[in-house]
Parts: structure tokens; sequence; C-alpha cells
């Protein structure tokens, strides 16, 4: 594209201060459906026993799928909260530590991808990009459902995505990818939902030019594959090398024409940074190299953005995240990829997490959000990415100082009992959309018939039950209730077990 056409972004420069708001920079593309916008991988890729799914097994849950996870056959680093989904599978884990049985949700499920996308629509993640690895194999039928599952989740809650096919291990990828978009997936771009950029449908294809042995096609060949969905009329993003620029490292060499035949250069980050230090060395010494690249040759720029590898303590309760998201404003990117949304493999999932050791298995080993000692909610690493993206797109200063906070206060969006009448006494924990039972609310610091009064956040419905899983005599509110004694009946000390919607 020549410059002639470039087009403003609202976006942060270099040297912005900390706490203005983003100064404009030049982008290759104007806004779409992936520049100005925040993108978040979707593996989609969890299955249960018993769910239906074409596979038939426990799907990227366990190292051997015919068994059913446990300490010794896992092959996930992080747990979920699964709370809000409609159905969850048995596990052999042990109990988790508020003595609820450990089960795990499958992505098979409509009801689960739903709950994936509407988390996305209430915050801020405005595309999903679908991984599809080699569909040719045993995957391929279950893999194939989960594309047309996203496209009804995206549609019903105004999110797009996108194809991102991943190449590894992809024996035959240079005509077998061609031939899976023109025969399958070509179809979806039909969707209200399917992400556009520059009036054509977007695909990425990842892992061209890795130096992996898994990944050994000849440059001519990634080449080709390109050109093609290029003049099949798609934008095409390129999932590559963090030092696909000069070159070296984790990138082949003589990959550089192919790089910049893409129309936007998406890098990995996966394992490449643990801390902030390793943020600011790329900001210092790739990030704004790669965007001023990019800039020369026509190339929009979308870097990844991770949360860091929740088991290996790299987190730091938010600090790394948000340390990528003001760098790479100020470098003036145009969008973010946040790796993952759903990867408890990895441990960099952005999707709603186990809280503490009340919600993971007991005896696990497994590490909760509040690892490092700072209690967060399930929910905190897509409220960080909502703010992040309100950075990006201008809607909120550029500030190096984190204002997401972990755990919100009483004001914050949830529900919360009080020990005694007008709010008095001990507060139970901040409590979010879900179905909590006796022992989910103990966990919470909500301890059986004890509450006296509740603060409910406008629009809220929260169903109060005498018994233990929903059941016995209901009382319903929706707004603040300061004394459980003048309801009719009585609902002092009654509260057992609650929905709240």
């Amino acid at each position: 594209m020549k410059f002639s056409r470039r087009t403003l972004l609202a976006t942060a420069a270099a040297t912005a201060a900390a706490g203005s708001l983003p100064q404009f920079s030049y982008a290759a593309s104007p806004p779409g459906d992936v520049v100005g916008k925040v993108t978040v991988g979707y593996q989609g890729w969890f299955a249960c026993a018993g769910d239906g799914a074409p596979i038939n097994g426990w799907w990227h849950w366990s190292n051997n799928w015919g068994q059913p996870p446990s300490p010794g056959n896992t092959a996930i680093v992080s747990w979920p909260d699964v709370r809000e989904y409609g159905a969850t599978y048995q596990t052999a884990y042990s109990n988790l530590g508020n003595g609820q049985p450990a089960k795990l949700f499958s992505s098979y499920d409509q009801q689960t991808v739903n709950t994936h996308f509407q988390w996305m629509q209430q915050n801020g993640c405005d595309t999903a990009a679908l991984q599809r690895f080699n569909p040719t194999g045993g995957e391929g039928p279950t893999r194939d459902a989960m594309a047309a599952k996203v496209r009804q989740a995206a549609e019903q809650y105004g999110r797009k995505f996108y194809i991102m096919y991943d190449a590894t291990d992809w024996t035959n990828m240079q005509s077998e990818m061609k031939t899976d978009w023109i025969n399958k997936m070509r179809a979806y771009t039909s969707s209200s939902a399917y992400a556009f950029q520059n009036g054509k449908p977007v695909v990425c294809i990842w892992g061209f030019g890795f130096n992996e042995a898994n990944k050994a096609w000849p440059a001519s060949v990634c080449l080709d594959v390109v050109n093609w969905f290029k003049s099949q009329g798609c934008y095409v993003i390129g999932g590559v090398p963090t030092h696909w620029l000069p070159g070296n490292e984790d990138s082949r060499p003589g990959y550089l024409d192919v790089y910049h035949a893409f129309n936007m250069i998406s890098p990995w980050m996966v394992g490449r940074i643990s801390d902030i230090a390793g943020a600011d060395h790329y900001y210092n010494n790739v990030n704004q190299q790669d965007q001023a690249d990019c800039n020369a040759h026509g190339i929009d720029y979308q870097p990844c953005v991770i949360p860091g590898d929740l088991s290996s303590g790299h987190r730091r309760h938010g600090d790394l995240m948000w340390r990528q998201f003001y760098n790479l404003t100020r470098v003036g990117v145009q969008g973010f990829y946040i790796s993952m949304f759903d990867e408890y493999n990895e441990g960099n999932q952005i999707a709603k997490t186990a809280e503490s050791a009340a919600w993971v298995p007991s005896g696990s080993g497994i590490r909760a959000l509040d690892e490092d000692g700072t209690a967060c909610t399930s929910d905190y690493y897509l409220r960080l990415t909502n703010d992040g993206g309100r950075m990006l797109k201008g809607q909120a200063p550029v500030t190096a100082t984190r204002p997401t906070v972990p755990w919100p206060a009483q004001g914050g969006s949830g529900v919360i009992f009080y020990q005694h009448i007008d709010y008095g006494g001990t507060a139970g924990a901040l409590l979010a959309k879900g179905n909590y039972t006796r022992a989910q609310l103990v966990a919470a610091g909500v301890q059986d018939n004890w509450a006296s009064s509740v603060r409910v956040p406008a629009g809220w419905t929260v169903t109060i039950y005498a018994e233990d899983n929903f059941t016995g005599q209901t009382w319903v509110r929706t707004a603040d209730t300061p004394n459980f004694v003048t309801l009719s009946p009585n609902a002092n000390d009654q509260l057992t077990s609650v929905r709240i919607t």
C-alpha cells in the first residue's frame, strides 16, 4: 500500500507522557475489525468424555485423552473458574479446596462458547482468532463443529471472529490449507460476525519462518500460500517469530520477503518475557524497530500481549501485562493480539480462573490467581484487557500505572452480603454473577445462615435460597437491602445458597 493512502489512527507516540491521551500515529490501514482493536486468540479445544464431541475424549485436558484428567494425567497448569458454565464434567482430581467436586468445562457445549463470547463482550475483546490446526486428521470433525459454534456465539454477542490457521506439524499444508479454505472455512465469511479489514475477509497464518523442526517449509512455499490467500481477496495476518525482522534467534534466515508479504504482522511473545524488565527490553530493542519497518512497508503491526505464565509466577498480579499495554500503546501499534483467551495448558489464559486454593483441586499444586499473595477476582485479566484496550483506542489516558484493581472495593461490580443489618459486621467477598451453593458461599466468606443485609448493583437480580442447592424458601432482591428482618417472610440469617444474574 502506498504511503499516500495511509490513514491516521489514534495511538500513542513513543514520546507520549504518562497520563496524556494518545497522540496520532500513522497506520497502514484505517480502523476495522483488527486495526485499532483488541483480538484474542481462541483455542476452543477442550472436550470431555460424555459431551457428544466427535473426538470422544478429554481433548487437551489430559495427556491420555481416553482417561479423565488427574495429577498424573494432565495437560493443564491452570484451573478454570467453572461457576458460570451450564454443564461441567467430573475429573479424577481430588475435590476443590472448598469441598466441591473438581469438574471442567467442554468447549463443545454451545453454552460454554456463548459464555466465553459474553465475557469478551463485557470486557472489550473485539475479535476472536479461532485457532485451526491441521483439520485433516481425527481432530477435524470436532474442529469443524467448533467453527460453527464460534460463529453462533459471535453473532449472538456482537463480536467478530476470523480463522487463524496454525501450520505446526502440517506436512501437506501448502495444498490442504487452500482446500480447507475453499471447501469449508470460506463459507464463514458470509457471517455478519466474520472479521473484515480494508473490505477484505481476515485470515491469519501462524508458524511461517519459525526456526523449529515442525515448521520447516521453504520460504518459497510459505510465500506461495500467503500470496494465494491474498489472490482470494483476503487480508492476511502473519503470526511470525519474535525476531522476524533481523531473521535470527527464533526466526529462520531468508524469510523477510515472506514476512513483508503479509498485510499485518503479529510476532509471537509467549515464553519470551517473564517480568517488567523483559517487557521494557522488547520495547526498546524490538517493538519500536518492528513498527518502523512495518510503517516503511505499508504493513499493520499487531504485537502479542501475554498475561504471563501463571504456573511459573510471572504475572505479578497484572503488572507484567499492563507494562506491555503501556509500552505498545506508546509505540503506536495498530492492535493488540492477546495470547490467549482460554489457554489453560500453558497458563497464559485471560478467561476466568480459580481465585484461590478454595477453587483448585486439593493437593494438585496448581497455582491460583492469588499465588503471589494478592487476591484477584476470577475475571481480573478480562478486566485488565478491557482497560488496556481503552488505552489503545484513546478512550483512557496513557499511563504506566495499572488502573485495574485486582479485587474491586465494595463499590465495585458485584454482590456483597453482610453479617449484620445496615451493612454492618463482616462483609463477604464480592460475588460475580453465577450460582453459589453453601460450600461456595462459605469459601467466599459468606457463612451459612449468617447474612442480614446485601448490596446489589443496578440491573442485577439476587435470588436467596433458605436451603442448599437452590431449594427451600426464596427471596428475590433487585436493589440494596439493608435489613433482612423486614422481608416477608423474615430472611434474617436464612441464606444458604444463592443465584446471581
